[in-house]
Parts: structure tokens; sequence; C-alpha cells
């Protein structure tokens, strides 16, 4: 069916009004984060894209275009964790269009598994972390801005998105906690280190207030101009401060949040509240850290053991 214009009114894409609806069914049924919805929409208007060529829509396509639109994906040069993340999508896709009657199967039903090996994200040592954690100069107001950023992620394993967003009203400097919504818009209360703490005192002490000036935010983390810090922003900084430390490798916000929960697990935490803290839906995403610290372990044991 071919969507006609009406007086007045623009004519609608049937894609679009598939998109839409698939959509919507997502945020209302799984509570999915902006990005998590973005990944979709952007997954499957590759493949709307793709069908077009032959003029056929989403809903109309069967296995056969499923299998060649994926190898033509590879083939094009795609990562395989990106295509197997398209198949994901389509799955998904595909399952809810037959359970509002679109159409009466599921063509990626047929689809084989893409089978990626475990990738095992690069942590930093603790020595790392105590060289970036002392790389700011906390005599000054950045420093100790810097430093209490660096301090807060660590002791927490926040998402830099979440750090960044933090607003004063989430930190409770008493209780020693800090409220923050992750994805999916779900709040986790996680406990801040006495480190951090003493650190965080400092900066709202001594720093917040001269980056603020005269103007009014409810960020707690600032710029020079008093306004909240950006991902961005903090990227940069955190690039700048691994260079100063002598950390060679490469570096991001995302590698303390790798850090706090594979140096939680050397130290004997439970893996269940390491996944409470990380804010991880799933255990078994949160079960990745079990692997690194065993090939930690693997490593020492090859580089120390006698017979090693």
């Amino acid at each position: 069916m071919i969507a006609t214009a009406t007086p007045g009114r623009a004519a609608r894409d049937p894609v679009d009004e598939d998109l839409a609806r698939f959509l919507d069914h997502l945020w209302l049924e799984g509570n999915l984060a902006a990005n998590s919805l973005e990944a979709y929409s952007r997954d499957l208007r590759l493949l709307a894209t793709y069908l077009a060529a032959s003029q056929r829509r989403l809903r109309d396509a069967d296995a056969a275009d499923l299998s060649l639109f994926l190898a033509q994906r590879l083939q094009g040069g795609a990562a395989l964790r990106s295509v197997a993340r398209q198949l994901s999508s389509l799955r998904r896709f595909y399952a809810f269009a037959q359970r509002e009657g679109w159409r009466g199967d599921d063509p990626s039903a047929s689809l084989q598994h893409l089978h990626i090996g475990r990738h095992l994200p690069a942590v930093p040592s603790e020595g790392e972390v105590d060289a970036l954690l002392a790389a700011p100069d906390r005599r000054t107001v950045l420093g100790l801005r810097d430093a209490a950023m660096l301090e807060t992620l660590y002791a927490t394993g926040l998402r830099v998105s979440e750090l960044v967003g933090l607003l004063c009203s989430q930190l409770d400097l008493e209780a020693g906690v800090v409220l923050t919504l992750g994805k999916g818009s779900k709040e986790r209360l996680i406990p801040v280190g006495e480190v951090a703490l003493e650190t965080l005192h400092r900066y709202l002490r001594e720093a917040r207030g001269a980056l603020l000036g005269h103007k009014q935010s409810p960020a707690l983390f600032l710029t020079v101009r008093g306004e909240a810090m950006s991902r961005q922003r903090f990227w940069q900084t955190i690039k700048a401060h691994a260079t100063k430390a002598g950390i060679r490798s490469a570096f991001s916000p995302h590698s303390l949040r790798h850090a706090f929960a594979t140096h939680l697990l050397d130290h004997g935490a439970d893996l269940r509240s390491v996944q409470l803290m990380l804010g991880h839906a799933q255990l078994n995403t949160t079960e990745i850290y079990t692997h690194i610290a065993q090939a930690r372990l693997q490593n020492l044991h090859r580089q120390h053991h006698p017979r090693g």
C-alpha cells in the first residue's frame, strides 16, 4: 500500500510510521535510553534504504533480503560487532511486526547468530590510576575541579554522561552517596569513598564558587564559564592528565569505569554488588570484568611463578 497525500497534509512515509510505532513500543515496554532508540532507528533505516532500491518496504522483506543486506554490510567493511547489533535490531523489529499482524511470519527467525569473540577492554592498573589521580594540580581551581571529577569517577564507576550530568542536589556528602539517573531513566544510589568525598568537599568549598562567579547553575561540575561540564571537554581534560601522568596506553573516561569494576573484583567485591553500582540491567554484562580479573591473574602467574 502506497501512502497518498491528503489536502492540506504532507504525505507520510510508511517506513517512518512503522519505525515510529516500533520505537514507541521499545520506549514504553523496554524503557530504553535515547541512545539505544537511536541505534535501533539507525540500523533499521539502513535496511530500509537497501530495500528501497528494489521498491520494498521494511515490513515486506524476506529472509533472503535480510541475509543479503547483512552480507553486504560485512563485505563493505562494517565491523562484525556492528553487524551483530544490526541483526539483533532486525530480530526485534520483525518479532514486533509479526505480533502486530503486519505479516504472518518472522523473516529473521532463520538467520544464524553471528559469533563474536569476547572483547576484554583495556583496564588501567592501580598504579596508573594513582598516577592519573595525582596529575591535577590541586592548588588551582581547575586542578581541584579535575581532581574531584576523576576521584568521583573512579570511586563510583559512573558513566561519563552521568558524571557530567550530576547536579549538586544528587550528592549527599554527609551520607557519602551520590544518586544518579542511568540508562532507561533508572535511579541508583552509589557510595562514594572517603578520598573522593574529601576532594569533593574541597572542590565545593574552594573551587566551585570561583568557577560559578555571579551565575547560577545546579550542575555540580562547572567549566571556566560557570556552565555544566560537557562530555567532550572532560574527555580532553582526562586525556591531558593521562599524558601528564605518563600513561602511554589509550585512555578515556570509560577507562576509569572499567578500572572501578575490575579493581573492586580484584579486592574481593561480589559480582552482584558491582552490577548494581554500574547500573547494568543484566548480570552477564558485568561478568566481563570477572574475565578481565582472571586474565590479569593468569598474566601475573606467567610473569612471576617459577614454573609459569
